[in-house]
């Protein structure tokens, strides 16, 4: 989670209604765009794993982590929420990054650290969207071939020229200098991931009630000396719980300054979008199950556990990349936002850095052109498509991603600062049940650390480069 950034300072002597209470360029954003700012960056990837991580688990477990997660992921976002202002959380002085939360309430080492968690799971998650868009758009190649030539056919397809398509629209989109002018993209993106979700438990709920052979499911998963063997099920379930920790990743939207006070509308903002993601989990997850058995799989919209009917498939498949293409800005803009407010107070006199053209665009008027944001965002994304070129593991890197950013920056953090602000005593009944959670976590995100270490150096020996990974 991050509290996004908005750096343009506005100067005294001319306060007016574009500028907030404390001189920045006014917020706009509303719980109802915090809800979909959250259900756009949430119901992306981690949704379409989630058959597959149930089958791991089985009946019981599975269902019990996906509650788990959603409890912990909500109850601190209200931790996180009452420390956007400092020391008060509703008159307080606003803190417009997470750093800056962290910075205001931890200090010393605990910002940087904080940063390099925050940021590197930012870019771990752009690099896992570009491979999931591209695997979508590959879906919809094979799963015309298939519907054209049969089903037994192999329709192998490169993920890589449907990459380079993919860094190509994010190129573009991120040039767009301030976040809020996407808001459009951001509905639209939710839209989508509503669309493709609903799809896919349509679908699944066909299958169960199509008749036939059911799937075979198990209360404990996928079964040792039948699917799996022994070492396979114990590094499987922790693959699964990362990649249930990896759908969980969100981010607050920065909210406008009116009643009621903001912390109270980020929570509703996460109550809604951590409730609406639940349900769609526990639908996704729950019916893919039951329609796929322990055969799940990895993507269970481009896995082709469906083949028919093709062109719904193509549809959900389209809305996943169109889906996509909203979620990436969401995570890549305060990446963005970071790099150049540091460089501008670094290099003030620098004209590359600091100057900006003014270009007429027909039908959109006036945009600000920016040398340095041009050459430094194309250069991100292209950076991050090789990336993804190298390592196009869906599951694997996916539960790398969330094992590696859920505790620190969904537990950690939050309940640290909540302890701070509440000035806590020491081993207090409050403080001691908080901590024992936050290690619990630690302990959690460790295991499915190793698990999808694992499955990435598996999946690099078995990885064959003109066959589309699942």
């Amino acid at each position: 989670m991050f509290i996004e950034q908005s750096f343009t300072d506005h100067k005294s002597g001319d306060m007016n209604k574009n500028f907030d209470d404390d001189g920045r360029q006014k917020r706009t954003g509303t719980w109802m765009t915090g809800s979909a700012h959250i259900i756009t960056a949430v119901i992306g990837s981690g949704v379409l794993s989630l058959a597959w991580a149930i089958a791991q688990l089985g009946w019981v477990a599975g269902p019990a982590v996906l509650m788990a997660f959603s409890f912990i992921t909500y109850f601190t976002s209200t931790m996180l929420a009452d420390c956007y202002r400092s020391p008060d959380p509703v008159t307080g002085k606003r803190n417009y990054t997470y750093m800056e939360v962290v910075r205001s309430y931890l200090g010393g080492r605990k910002v940087m650290l904080c940063g390099l968690a925050q940021y590197g799971n930012l870019i771990g998650i752009t690099i896992g969207y570009t491979i999931t868009a591209s695997i979508s758009m590959v879906a919809v190649k094979r799963s015309n071939c298939f519907h054209k030539n049969g089903h037994n056919v192999k329709c192998s397809t490169s993920n890589t020229p449907f990459m380079i398509i993919f860094a190509c629209i994010q190129i573009v989109l991120s040039q767009i200098p301030n976040f809020h002018n996407l808001s459009w993209l951001s509905i639209l993106a939710a839209v989508m991931s509503f669309s493709y979700a609903s799809i896919g438990v349509g679908l699944s709920i066909a299958k169960v009630a199509g008749g036939g052979v059911h799937a075979r499911t198990a209360l404990t998963g996928v079964t040792v000396g039948v699917d799996v063997t022994g070492s396979d099920k114990v590094w499987r379930t922790f693959q699964a719980v990362g990649d249930i920790a990896f759908a969980y990743a969100y981010s607050t939207d920065t909210l406008k300054a009116s009643p009621p006070s903001e912390n109270k509308a980020m929570k509703r903002a996460s109550l809604v979008g951590v409730s609406t993601t639940t349900f769609f989990y526990m639908l996704c997850g729950c019916v893919g199950y039951a329609a796929f058995g322990n055969n799940a799989p990895g993507n269970f919209l481009t896995g082709f556990g469906f083949y028919e009917p093709f062109w719904l498939i193509d549809f959900a498949n389209v809305c996943i990349a169109v889906h996509l293409v909203g979620a990436y800005q969401v995570f890549c803009q305060p990446i963005f936002q970071f790099v150049e407010s540091q460089s501008a107070k670094r290099w003030p006199d620098n004209k590359f850095i600091t100057g900006e053209y003014k270009m007429n665009v027909p039908c959109g008027g006036d945009f600000g052109i920016s040398l340095f944001r041009l050459v430094w965002r194309t250069s991100y994304v292209v950076v991050t498509a090789v990336v993804a070129m190298i390592f196009p593991f869906f599951n694997d890197f996916l539960g790398l991603i969330g094992a590696a950013s859920f505790w620190p920056l969904t537990v950690y953090f939050p309940i640290e600062m909540h302890i701070a602000q509440k000035k806590m005593k020491k081993f207090s009944f409050t403080w001691t049940w908080l901590k024992i959670l936050s290690w619990a976590c630690f302990l959690v995100s460790l295991v499915a650390a190793a698990g999808s270490v694992q499955g990435l150096i598996q999946s690099l020996k078995d990885f064959k480069p003109f066959q589309a990974p699942e």
